[in-house]
């Protein structure tokens, strides 16, 4: 232990007089670390700046300190006393419904918001032109107030002071809707935001029995100490209520989940760009330390032990890579300032920009990972090569695999890279998923690297000099095959994956999806207008298909007596207790499922309350056939037992339900029904004089249009597909720094074979043909690599995690081709124009 520190010592003085020269060799090694590092830096920063900023504006957010909302009912008055007791309550009043010109030419699919006048508690409301809300949405003669968001006025070609019709209210638009502080925590709306006073509401007619409304009770706390102990009070003391309760520190849940799930993903694409980076490393240590052999030859003949000639090179390299990661802290750790200028307006911003410890830590942490697991096996082979080896060799190609020592090494620093990887993630189960594809693609990269050089060895001899000296360039010892597969495939791999999956998602959504799902969905049909409905529709398409349930909705409260908010669910099945779900009842099975387990009920069943679950779903809550549902509808708590599962088809947009209850469940509840259209013969034109005519005729009635809400979806998609791509950017720019890191590390050998080529005769434009046909096929077997396991990596996730239909896409295939041959061919030939032009002289006494 005595002599450990000496040698240690004596090491670090050697490494720092050594790295006098400078850093030539390692400008790629530093890009490849600080490229990884900064982005999950980035990620990661401005993550906790956006998921911080929801937390600490969570008042703003929420417009309370805590809200209640209830479905399709109002608290009663017990509920509201107790509301009233906890201090200044504010009620809105949300729902789904058609907005329309007073001629009836026009209208539109519009999300109303009913609020009164202490709206909002917290925060602030902003229109133009400016005036207090209560004066905005007055009454003035037979018409009301409304404020719009300024995309309802541009479908509608209206302006400030036109009318408006709302059910049987007339509202006059007094001003445009700039800012909504509570908007986050209503949830993401497919249509645009019209805001009108709890008695223009009132006056519509819209809120019947069974219309699908939200009722939000938002409140001020006189003690906002006693706020982390209302909701289990709220529940103790109105144990059927059936509300739900947020408070202020969870505003806005989902979007927080959102963001983090997202981060998260973004944060794996950053690993595998540091991933890719760490074959970087590995090339650029393997050619530095060729190029310092005579230095480390000396050292062993003066009797340098081998541990401390290691020790010397481990050294400088982690010295180095300190550099690099802190150039990607850097640019992680302005990342929030920058990219919070362009988030602001669409997700909540912190006041005050700031520094993310903990992210650009975890970011330090990855980098320094990577550094020595893939440094310490280059170190290993120069470590067991004597000295008169290292005098007479070119390189450390041919050396053994390192002692074991080095192997565990390596092998002990990636288990806590995938360790750390998977535990700082909010869903694990994913991240092992995505490290063990990485793994697997290393695995199969090395695979094709072989297979590559085994073809090349035994193909036919061909009659054209320069590619016969490619060929061989491709499997004689030192090659570069293993270099520029390794660099060039992970990173298209990743790039294919991504693009297949973004254009299988836009493909189903503008194809199969939209050809397949219905043309209206219609909401809240009440019973006695069923029959008058269903004739204009026969009226107006008269070969469209009318589809009708019954419908309510309600909230899960308990699976087997459990309450579910103390399940620890996973994050796949969250979704389904997450509000209120639409539910109906159902005499015969729906003709668009099928049963997976267990018998359906009989046509006059009157025993015990049943249900049906959707078997996906029920998988993912660890649901089983006998098991008891708990759901609150209309006030009610109601327990049924789980009969069957079934198969959704959820991707034909039909009408689909997690759950489905037994008609004795609901007999004599107040309902509404819900209905479709299809008719895929309809032009745009039928569909406008559809919606005119249902709106004019029973205004309460909302119409859905379905190829309006796939055009907003599409543009998310395109909105998300565009930050992936940015993200897989990064990888794939680590893959270009790799491969020009490999080349160069290849440079010195490639310097003696045109020498020696040029010495009996070859010509430069042969040398480069032969480069360039190297290159060309190196590049044309990567990208087949890259589209077979991009390919099957999409189809997993598109079919088996998506559940929607995969297919391959050519044009992929071509881009992905291109884009291999340019940069392996180009980047190839840049480095070796300069080598063809070495005077032979000075390489032929090295030799």
């Amino acid at each position: 232990m005595r002599s450990a520190f000496p040698r240690l010592s004596i090491s670090f003085r050697l490494a720092l007089r050594e790295m006098r020269g400078g850093l030539a060799g390692f400008y790629i090694f530093l890009a490849c670390i600080a490229l990884g590092t900064g982005a999950i830096a980035a990620v990661n920063s401005v993550s906790r700046a956006i998921t911080g900023a929801i937390a600490s504006q969570g008042q703003e957010i929420l417009a309370g300190d805590i809200r209640f909302e209830l479905n399709n009912r109002e608290a009663t008055d017990q509920e509201r006393a107790f509301l009233t007791s906890l201090g200044k309550v504010s009620v809105s009043t949300s729902l789904r419904s058609m907005a329309r010109k007073p001629d009836g030419s026009e209208q539109a699919l519009v999300e109303v918001k009913a609020v009164d006048d202490a709206y909002p508690l917290y925060g602030s409301f902003r229109a133009e032109p400016s005036a207090p809300l209560p004066d905005l949405l007055g009454k003035q003669g037979d018409t009301f107030g409304a404020l719009a968001a300024p995309l309802l006025l541009e479908r509608l070609g209206l302006k400030d002071g036109d009318q408006l019709l709302l059910g049987n209210a007339k509202l006059t638009l007094r001003s445009t809707i700039t800012a909504e502080p509570d908007a986050l925590s209503d949830g993401f709306g497919f249509a645009p935001r019209l805001i009108v006073s709890r008695e223009a509401l009132a006056a519509s007619g819209l809120i019947t029995t069974g219309s699908l409304v939200e009722h939000a009770y938002k409140i001020q706390l006189d003690d906002p100490a006693t706020r982390s102990t209302l909701t289990a009070r709220a529940n103790r003391e109105f144990p059927s209520a059936g509300w739900s309760v947020r408070t202020s520190d969870r505003a806005a849940p989902s979007l927080t989940e959102n963001v983090d799930r997202f981060s998260q993903f973004l944060t794996l694409v950053g690993l595998t760009a540091l991933i890719v980076g760490g074959v970087g490393v590995a090339n650029a240590v393997r050619a530095f330390l060729d190029a310092k052999r005579t230095t480390i030859a000396t050292f062993k003949c003066l009797g340098a032990p081998a541990s401390v000639v290691t020790m010397i090179y481990l050294i400088q390299i982690m010295l180095l890579a300190v550099v690099g990661i802190l150039i990607g802290l850097v640019i992680g750790a302005v990342s929030p300032f920058v990219a919070l200028q362009f988030l602001e307006g669409v997700l909540p911003v912190p006041k005050e920009v700031t520094f993310y410890p903990s992210a650009l830590a975890l970011a330090a942490l990855f980098g320094i990972l990577i550094t020595f697991a893939f440094a310490v096996l280059p170190l290993g082979h120069a470590r067991e090569v004597p000295a008169t080896a290292l005098f007479r060799e070119q390189s450390f190609d041919n050396t053994r695999l390192p002692s074991w020592p080095y192997l565990l090494a390596a092998g002990l620093a990636l288990a806590a890279l995938a360790t750390l990887a998977i535990f700082s993630a909010e869903e694990r189960f994913i991240a092992s998923v995505f490290l063990a594809a990485v793994a697997g693609a290393f695995v199969l990269l090395r695979l094709v690297a072989a297979l590559i050089a085994a073809l090349a060895r035994r193909s036919p001899r061909v009659n054209s000099p320069a590619l016969r000296l490619a060929i061989g360039n491709i499997h004689r010892p030192g090659a570069l095959t293993p270099s520029v597969v390794l660099s060039l495939g992970l990173g298209l791999a990743l790039l294919v994956t991504l693009a297949l999956i973004d254009g299988n998602m836009r493909r189903q959504l503008t194809g199969s999806i939209a050809q397949q799902a219905p043309n209206f969905f219609f909401v809240d049909i009440q019973g006695s207008e069923r029959e008058g409905f269903v004739n204009i529709l026969k009226q107006q398409a008269p070969e469209g298909t009318i589809t009708q349930v019954p419908m309510l909705r309600g909230r899960i409260l308990a699976f087997n007596g459990q309450d579910v908010t103390q399940m620890n669910v996973p994050p796949a099945g969250r979704w389904v207790l997450r509000g209120d779900r639409g539910i109906t009842y159902e005499e015969k099975l729906p003709t668009n499922s099928a049963l997976t387990a267990g018998q359906w009920w009989g046509a006059d069943y009157t025993g015990e309350p049943l249900v049906s679950f959707s078997a996906e779903e029920a998988g993912e809550l660890g649901l089983k056939i006998g098991d008891t549902v708990t759901v609150n509808v209309l006030g009610r708590n109601i327990t049924a037992r789980i009969a069957n599962f079934r198969k959704v088809q959820w991707e034909s947009l039909s009408i689909n339900f997690v759950m489905i209850f037994s008609p004795n469940t609901f007999r004599g509840a107040p309902h509404a029904w819900l209905a479709t259209l299809s008719d895929p013969s309809a032009t745009a034109q039928q569909e406008a004089s559809i919606l005119r005519a249902v709106t004019n005729a029973y205004p309460t009635i909302t119409s859905v249009r379905v190829k309006d809400a796939i055009d907003i979806v599409d543009q998310l998609v395109g909105q998300l597909a565009t930050a992936i791509r940015a993200a897989a950017a990064v990888a794939l720019i680590a893959s270009v720094l790799v491969l020009a890191g490999a080349l160069a590390a290849g440079n010195r050998a490639r310097t003696h074979d045109a020498v020696i080529l040029k010495t009996l005769g070859g010509t430069r434009g042969m040398l480069m043909r032969a480069f360039s046909y190297e290159y060309m096929i190196l590049g044309a077997a990567t990208a087949l690599f890259a589209l077979v396991a991009g390919g099957l990596s999409a189809w997993f996730v598109v079919s088996r995690i998506m559940r929607l239909q995969s297919v391959f896409l050519p044009d992929v295939a071509v881009l992905t081709l291109a884009v291999s041959l340019v940069l392996t061919v180009g980047i190839g030939l840049a480095g070796t124009w300069r080598i063809l032009g070495q005077k032979a002289a000075p390489v032929l006494r090295e030799l």
